[in-house]
C-alpha cells in the first residue's frame, strides 16, 4: 500500500513541472512562483538563467505584516501581490512568466497574480 502523503507530493510534483514546462515558452523572462500554505503566501521572481532571485514578498515580511492584521486571506494575497510589483519594478523586471506550481489559478493565486498586474507587471 503506498503512502497517502506521498503520492499526494508526487502528484503535485508532477503537476509543477508540468506547468513549468509550458513556461519554456517564455525562456526569455524570468518567473514568479508562488508558494502557498495555510496560513501565508509567499511569491518570488527567479530568473533562471543565472539562477538568481531578483525580487520576492511574503505575508511574513516584517514591512508587510503589521499592515496585514485583520485581513482575509484573499485580500493579503493581493496585498503581496502589489508589493512584489513594486520591488520587480525597482528591479527592473516588467515582464514575467506566472508559474503557479500544482495551484489552481483561483482564490488567492487569482488575487496576487491581478494586484501583481495592477502593480505593472506583465505576463
Amino acid at each position: 500500500m503506498v503512502n497517502p502523503k506521498k503520492k499526494k507530493a508526487v502528484v503535485q510534483q508532477r503537476k509543477a513541472m508540468s506547468t513549468r514546462r509550458k513556461l519554456r515558452l517564455y525562456s526569455g523572462r524570468p518567473r514568479l512562483t508562488v508558494r502557498r500554505s495555510l496560513a501565508n503566501i509567499h511569491c518570488q521572481i527567479i530568473d533562471d538563467e543565472q539562477g538568481r532571485t531578483l525580487a520576492s514578498a511574503s505575508s511574513l515580511d516584517k514591512g508587510l505584516r503589521d499592515n496585514l492584521k485583520g485581513l482575509k486571506k484573499t485580500e493579503v494575497a493581493a496585498k503581496v501581490g502589489e508589493e512584489l510589483a513594486g520591488r520587480a519594478k525597482s528591479a527592473g523586471v516588467t515582464k514575467v512568466a506566472f508559474d503557479r506550481g500544482h495551484y489552481k489559478f483561483h482564490g488567492r493565486v487569482k488575487a496576487l497574480a491581478d494586484a501583481a498586474r495592477a502593480g505593472g507587471l506583465e505576463f
